[in-house]
């Protein structure tokens, strides 16, 4: 007779849960302070996963085996493989959007809307023009971001509401814009669809944005007045130099609109815009491209090579204006690989938490008393507030609480749509507030104003977290599906219970 030995698996204490997260707190808090904002490039990863073998240990002590933690760290993994492939996309669009035009001429009519009687929410909307078409709030507050500092230093304008203003932008902005990196992830850690994440996030970002230029066109009134900064005049100017500047250049940014309108699935749809906008750089921009060939590049296999590489490894430009260069010389594959690193290693210590029931023990422990969408939401978005401040990072800050929350959302009957808003409107946002973390101390070394003293100023990003709690707790624009229900035995029969019977909504 065989005689087979089955180790039983032990229920993991409070303190096994949080052994992980304070190792993890330490480990990023080190990395910030040694590496300041360069810690996501790598630091970060290695706490990551050394965080996770500390979580595996655990697992292990537990009586997991290490088949079992990895075959869930495969699954984790494989969950973000979606994000992974729209971001690989999303490079090789920004490459070609750049190279095309598409890009420089939506900066060239926002710069535009600058009007020194409304400059503070000109601003704001030029921010947010610029960073929802190149899907990135540091770059935009590095390039036009330092450009309007130094308009509102000449016009005697408070540096701290200008820094504001910019933030306010740049992170609507990059909030909405499918080309963010922060918008492809927390709808693929939720499970849920890009294009209908951003389309249910609207409701709380689009009001928290229009009462944001409400307050900063009031401040406005008090502003002293100029003529039109002679630096934003150089950038149209050096913009419609290098560029074919007009609103054919916007056709590629129309098509992809349109897609993503009829509900394509946002893979193919960004791969397409990509294309799009490769044949338009051929089209429209043949000087752009001739400049960037060297003489044993000619003819069409040159033509070739350029939009080739650009789709792979960006565009880099050589104007007279180093930020106007910065701005632009960007894009490719490869711009987004540090990024997919990151996720990976993020998805990896979250599944491992995960498989090894961890992560179940921390959920119940934030949980407690939470019986309404209004406190799911609510905790949600102070969970990710929460691990803004404690890991210094807005991408765990969406990683974590996603993996947190995601079941719980299901059995409580929530739609994953308002767990991935929540994500978003708690974690993505709230970064450039908080001095240590990366997102503040970038902001902080771009504008030269400190978290401290922009706080009040950041009407977008302080504004939108409270509006969407109160939508939760008056169930505005809530999404509900069908509990689920899972059999019970009652004496011989199996009856059918729903999940959520004791926490009901």
């Amino acid at each position: 007779m065989e005689n087979t030995t089955i180790k039983q698996k032990k229920e993991p204490s409070l303190l096994d849960a949080l052994i992980p997260l304070v190792v993890l707190v330490i480990l990023l808090s080190t990395s910030v302070f040694l590496f300041s904002d360069n810690s996501s490039f790598g630091p970060n990863q290695i706490a990551l996963l050394f965080s996770m073998g500390v979580a595996a240990v655990i697992g292990l002590k537990n009586g997991y085996t290490w088949t079992e933690i990895e075959q869930g760290i495969v699954k984790g993994i494989s969950l973000s493989l979606g994000a992974i492939l729209i971001l690989l996309a999303v490079g090789a669009l920004i490459g070609t959007w750049m190279l095309s035009g598409t890009v420089p001429t939506l900066i060239y009519f926002g710069l535009e809307l600058l009007n020194p009687s409304f400059f503070y929410a000109a601003t704001c909307l030029i921010c947010a023009i610029v960073a929802m078409s190149i899907g990135s709030s540091w770059t935009t507050a590095a390039t036009v971001g330092v450009a309007l500092m130094g308009v509102a230093s000449g016009m005697g304008m408070s540096d701290a509401v200008t820094a504001g203003a910019v933030i306010s932008g740049a992170y609507f902005g990059d909030k909405i814009s499918p080309l963010s990196e922060t918008t492809n992830l927390a709808p693929a850690v939720a499970g849920t669809e890009l294009f209908e994440h951003i389309r249910y996030m609207l409701w709380t970002t689009v009001p928290s944005f229009v009462i944001a230029l409400i307050l900063f066109t009031i401040i406005g009134f008090s502003g002293a007045e100029s003529d039109t900064s002679s630096n934003i005049e150089q950038m149209q100017t050096l913009l419609a130099q290098e560029f074919n500047i007009s609103w054919m250049m916007l056709v590629p940014l129309v098509a992809l609109l349109t897609l993503a309108i009829k509900k394509m699935p946002a893979f193919p749809a960004v791969a397409i815009g990509a294309l799009l906008g490769g044949l338009w750089a051929v089209m429209f921009q043949p000087d752009v491209i001739q400049s960037m060939l060297d003489e044993s590049q000619q003819g069409v296999l040159g033509v070739a090579s350029v939009v080739w590489t650009s789709l792979f490894d960006g565009v880099a430009f050589n104007t007279a204006d180093e930020n106007l260069n910065a701005l632009l010389s960007r894009g490719g594959m490869s711009s987004m690989l540090n990024t997919i690193w990151l996720i990976i290693c993020a998805m990896s210590f979250g599944a491992v938490l995960e498989r090894t029931g961890l992560l179940k023990a921390v959920v119940a422990l934030f949980l407690r008393g939470a019986k309404s969408a209004g406190s799911m939401i609510s905790r949600t978005i102070l969970t990710c507030i929460g691990t803004n401040i404690i890991t210094a990072d807005q991408y765990i800050s969406i990683v974590m609480p996603g993996r947190m929350y995601k079941e719980e959302y299901a059995k409580r009957g929530l739609h994953q749509l308002n767990l991935s808003r929540s994500l978003e409107d708690g974690g993505t946002i709230t970064s450039p507030l908080i001095p240590w973390n990366t997102c503040g101390a970038y902001m902080q070394g771009v504008l030269l104003v400190h978290p401290f003293d922009y706080f009040m100023y950041t009407f977008f990003n302080l504004i939108n977290p409270v509006l969407a709690v109160i939508y939760a707790y008056l169930g505005v624009k809530i999404l509900r599906i069908p509990i689920p229900e899972v059999a019970v035995e009652v004496g011989d029969e199996q009856v059918p219970v729903h999940q959520a019977t004791q926490t009901k909504i």
